[in-house]
């Protein structure tokens, strides 16, 4: 593990290679899973705020799970996650061409909302984990139906760091961003 400032970050997003392949994959992570996207305190709010002008974008089955579970909810009493529709994808998701996306992202890139989606999902493959302290780890989910996304990252020879500068960058800051590239610069010369 890394220390950039305060936060714990697996040597694993630096050395593994990952490029989401939508064609691939169709949006799976909206799909399949045992709950929703997990969701960050202050989301919660945005979520409440947004919904009226994201609802238009949803399915039907979206607005019903919506309306009869909340906009999120509490899975095992450990975090706020997105509800699912019938156990399966996330309330949130929309499909385009057989594909899954985000509504929610669908609203924010037609100008509709300032709100692009929940940080969780704009992170993954990486997983945040608060640790005590209020410590957050940086760590690589592993998951079956992402191969697709490993093979074309290692076809491009593209880092999940640099995949994610975006997504990282909206998260901790530009500032913690350009110390992770020092330290990546600096792991990936130790591996050479």
């Amino acid at each position: 593990m890394l220390a950039i400032q305060s936060v714990l970050v697996s040597e694993e997003i630096i050395e593994k290679h990952f490029v989401c392949d939508l064609h691939a994959c169709k949006g799976a992570c909206c799909v399949k899973g045992d709950y929703g996207a997990p969701l960050e305190d202050e989301e919660l709010e945005q979520l409440d705020k947004i919904y009226p002008k994201v609802k238009p974008y949803l399915t039907e089955g979206g607005v019903k799970a919506i309306e009869k579970q909340g906009k999120y909810l509490r899975y095992e009493k450990k975090e706020w996650v997105t509800p699912l529709i019938s156990g399966r994808e996330c309330a949130y998701t929309i499909f385009e061409k057989g594909v899954a996306k985000c509504g929610i992202e669908k609203a924010y890139f037609d100008g509709k909302i300032e709100f692009r989606k929940p940080v969780s999902c704009h992170l993954y493959p990486i997983r945040i984990n608060k640790m005590k302290n209020s410590v957050e780890a940086v760590n690589y989910d592993r998951w079956s139906i992402c191969k697709p996304a490993c093979k074309m990252g290692d076809s491009l020879k593209v880092p999940i760091y640099k995949f994610l500068k975006d997504s990282l960058t909206r998260k901790f800051g530009e500032e913690w961003y350009k110390e992770l590239e020092v330290a990546a610069e600096e792991l990936t010369k130790q591996i050479k």
